[in-house]
């Protein structure tokens, strides 16, 4: 049976070798400049070290130039693009189609992965970037198990789909908190999301927690609970589908190596001997929530949810 990859977000270079060795085939890295949502800040430096130091592994890397793109930073993009094709970058991630016009012609050789977040809903539009040029589609997190396993029965490009972390609930382009604090008569230095991880807006009918942050793309508020289903991955691996990611991003270096450690186990288990995974997979469950945080709750996201039409 067909092993799917497993992807992770480092938070920065020094997380990579520690992530082979936890079992991670794949990285998602780069700079909020071009990417959205990264648990790590990788300067163009630190992304040449990243590629090289995967490669020297056999694994692979695939940089984020995932943001919405304003005219004053498409004539960027080229340059970007051309850099990451001379790194050796093994895919670059997109939404917004500038990236995949500048690409076409600035770094023709570069593989492509479309990914909006949340537009990534159905088999016809992923094989629909597919012929535009895009090797991979990564799903919407807002769809459940039966229509990931629709899509990759007819999908004609690779199928990415997250297995566990966090969930974007919102994204503005305004700088929400800092107009918030300004119009309050308060002074606040916007932290980047790698040092600001303690950020909540709190609903207290609902009584959760949403993490919140502000970057150079805007405001994010994310989900209040981390989803996992390290005990229902049979049917997608069964099914063929390429790509498991693991979204490490506001948590600590040391739960995303041990949750990598798991999943890879898991994963291997799943593969080679699904009675094996069958007898393992609650014990597997129940060592996540030994290692999960005490204010992120697991649930399985939208994998068991009804689709109302």
């Amino acid at each position: 049976m067909k092993k799917p990859e497993l992807l992770v977000t480092p938070a920065d270079v020094n997380q990579i070798l520690p992530l082979i060795e936890a079992g991670a085939d794949a990285f998602v890295i780069g700079e909020q400049r071009y990417g959205l949502r990264l648990a790590g800040e990788f300067s163009r430096e630190q992304v040449v070290e990243a590629i090289k130091m995967a490669h020297e592994k056999g694994k692979k890397v695939y940089v984020a130039m995932n943001a919405l793109f304003h005219n004053e930073k498409v004539p960027e993009l080229a340059g970007y693009l051309q850099f990451l094709q001379n790194a050796g970058a093994d895919a670059v991630i997109f939404g917004d189609p500038a990236v995949l016009m500048a690409a076409r012609e600035a770094a023709p050789d570069l593989k492509l992965h479309w990914s909006t977040e949340t537009t990534g809903t159905n088999w016809y539009t992923c094989n629909y970037w597919g012929r535009k040029g895009a090797k991979r589609a990564v799903l919407a997190k807002e769809i459940n198990l039966d229509a990931i396993l629709e899509i990759k029965e007819k999908a004609e490009v690779e199928i990415e789909v997250q297995v566990h972390g966090m969930i974007t609930m919102f994204q503005s382009k305004r700088s929400l908190l800092g107009n918030y604090f300004e119009y309050q008569g308060k002074v606040m230095e916007v932290e980047n999301r790698k040092q600001e991880k303690n950020m909540f807006l709190h609903d207290k009918e609902r009584e959760n927690k949403y993490p919140i942050f502000e970057d150079e793309n805007g405001t994010h508020i994310m989900s209040p609970n981390d989803m996992c289903v390290i005990d229902e991955l049979q049917d997608m691996i069964e099914a063929g589908v390429d790509s498991f990611k693991i979204d490490g991003i506001l948590h600590d270096p040391s739960y995303v190596l041990e949750v990598t450690k798991l999943y890879r186990n898991a994963i291997d288990t799943c593969s080679e001997d699904l009675d094996a995974y069958e007898d393992m997979k609650t014990e597997l469950l129940e060592k996540v929530e030994e290692i999960q945080p005490a204010h992120r709750p697991l649930d399985t996201g939208f994998f068991f949810k009804e689709t109302v039409y």
